[in-house]
């Protein structure tokens, strides 16, 4: 039911967007096409309610409920801007995200592309109201405009408040690499084969790669001894045995790599030699 739910909605919304955008042109829509285009949206919108009003009451638990009858495409989109405006209130209030346990040490990234940034902040301003004096004769066109350019301000800035309120993590047993709200993967110390330092400038895709550049640079490559899974934006799977980051302190982190790899190759070689040896058997009889 949830597959053909998604089949509809599919169907359903283009022409909703369709019929929006007409109506903002100033094209005139007859009414039964208007009736049947809302009727429509609203039998989408209450069997979706109803689905997860009865999950909701079966299983107790909302989240479940969404998870189920919202496509997961739709839930991982909204949980990327969910995750952009809670950054922008962590950013004002200087409370990176994931560095409170104990241990765990921070490295920031977005040093270098915090100039790009509030530069592509600044032109969106200036073109949102350039927008505005040019479209005042056009107050429906105006007021949707309008809406589109103050949220692509506040989506430019959510991405660089993410980008600094997101670092880097490493702790105990994994480092947490991250990038913005949409990259965020912990990728266990014994997973890491070997880190090494290198500037690049030119990434080409490829299979088994993972590249998160800032200001078009990486500064840290970790090879991997077996894949690990990081999601795409919408939820395909992607093994990856190779890691390119940055960091704004790169020989910080990779030195701090290095040791806590170290580390960890010398305790499981402590383990290994105290671990108890197996009791023997008995001697077999002659």
């Amino acid at each position: 039911m949830k597959r053909y739910g998604a089949y509809v909605a599919c169907a359903v919304l283009p022409g909703e967007l369709a019929l929006v955008v007409c109506l903002v042109a100033g094209v005139r829509v007859p009414v039964p096409v208007l009736v049947a285009a809302e009727a429509a949206v609203g039998l989408v919108l209450g069997a979706h309610l109803v689905g997860f009003l009865r999950r909701w009451r079966r299983d107790g638990s909302a989240r479940d409920a969404v998870r189920a009858t919202v496509p997961e495409p739709v839930l991982r989109l909204a949980g990327h801007e969910l995750r952009l405006l809670a950054s922008l209130g962590r950013w004002v209030a200087r409370r990176p995200h994931g560095v409170g346990g104990e241990g765990a040490r921070a490295f920031p990234y977005a040093r270098d592309q915090a100039a790009m940034m509030y530069g592509l902040a600044f032109v969106c301003v200036v073109e949102t109201a350039g927008m505005a004096y040019l479209l005042v004769g056009l107050p429906v066109v105006h007021a949707v405009f309008l809406v589109l350019d103050v949220y692509t301000v506040v989506f430019v800035l959510g991405l660089h408040a993410a980008s600094v309120t997101r670092p880097h993590v490493l702790d105990g047993g994994a480092l947490r690499v991250r990038q913005a709200g949409h990259v965020d993967v912990r990728i266990p110390l014994e997973r890491i084969a070997s880190v090494r330092r290198e500037s690049l400038f030119s990434h080409e895709k490829a299979d088994g790669e993972l590249n998160l550049p800032v200001g078009s640079r990486t500064s840290l490559t970790l090879e991997l001894t077996g894949p690990v899974d990081v999601p795409r934006l919408f939820g395909a799977p992607r093994p990856v045995r190779l890691v390119r980051l940055h960091a704004d302190d790169s020989a910080a982190l990779h030195r701090a790599l290095g040791q806590a790899l170290g580390q960890a190759l010398a305790e499981t070689v402590t383990r290994a030699r105290t671990a108890p040896s197996p009791v023997p058997g008995p001697p077999a009889s002659a």
